[in-house]
């Protein structure tokens, strides 16, 4: 199989994760045999991030091995979508204001990673 077939198969695989993740987390952990507490959705929707980000990371490089710019852009939309995804959590309440942290470092590299496409 070569790359470009493997690579597109996994960006779709993972896009479907992804999704399911961020939009269906009980269903997704009921499929795992897993109960559904805040605590467990809250992380499988930042999952879902992570899942989404590599997923754009892929089809980005589908066509050649993984570029710098396929990187960087994989790169910002993980981090980018992990520091949505904990204000969301943050703003409905689910999470501390612990989470602030981890939002602020997310945000900081994903400007990192724009930046650097910007030259």
């Amino acid at each position: 199989m070569t790359f470009t077939t493997i690579a597109l198969i996994a960006a779709i695989a993972t896009l479907g994760l992804g999704l399911g993740f961020i939009f269906s987390s009980t269903s997704m952990l009921k499929q795992w045999g897993m109960h559904a507490p805040n605590e467990a959705k809250v992380m499988s929707r930042r999952n879902g991030a992570i899942y989404l980000g590599l997923s754009t990371l892929l089809f980005l490089a589908r066509t050649s091995m993984p570029t710098t710019e396929s990187i960087t852009i994989g790169g910002a939309v993980i981090t980018g979508l992990l520091a949505i995804s904990g204000l969301y959590e943050f703003s409905c309440g689910r999470v501390s204001k612990g989470i602030l942290v981890s939002t602020v470092v997310e945000t900081l590299i994903t400007i990192g990673f724009l930046s650097s496409l910007m030259k």
